[in-house]
């Protein structure tokens, strides 16, 4: 599968914005499709995940009531609404996807497939 991930920007703190990571090459229901982020200076941080076949979601504990993710399998797409967004929040975000049946928002930094990422900056 090959991953495309778009929807970056510059927001202001308690703006939001949608991120989408739009799948290729493969059903997107075989997959488990999620987002890690990095911030300068930081390790790398595993956000959130969902099962594209049945739905199922996880989170990092720090924008649990914040970002929510969804999939639209009929546009193979996968969506990450983040809201009430934090100076904390600007980072590198990356889709990434793994052929598994289940997801836990901490373990994708070791995932099979990436996309590039994209920027999200949000000011104070």
């Amino acid at each position: 599968v090959q991953l495309q991930a778009s929807g970056g920007g510059v927001v202001e703190a308690g703006g939001s914005l949608r991120l989408s990571c739009a799948a290729f090459g493969s059903p997107v229901e075989d997959y488990s499709i999620g987002w890690f982020r990095q911030a300068p200076g930081k390790e790398r941080e595993g956000v959130s995940c969902i099962v594209v076949s049945d739905g199922t979601t996880s989170y990092t504990d720090s924008v649990k009531g914040r970002f929510t993710i969804s999939s639209d399998n009929a546009k193979k797409t996968v969506y990450l609404q983040m809201n009430s967004l934090l100076p904390e929040d600007t980072a590198v975000y990356s889709c990434v996807a793994n052929p598994l049946t289940f997801c836990i928002a901490a373990h994708l930094v070791g995932s099979d497939y990436w996309g590039q990422g994209t920027q999200v900056t949000v000011s104070s």
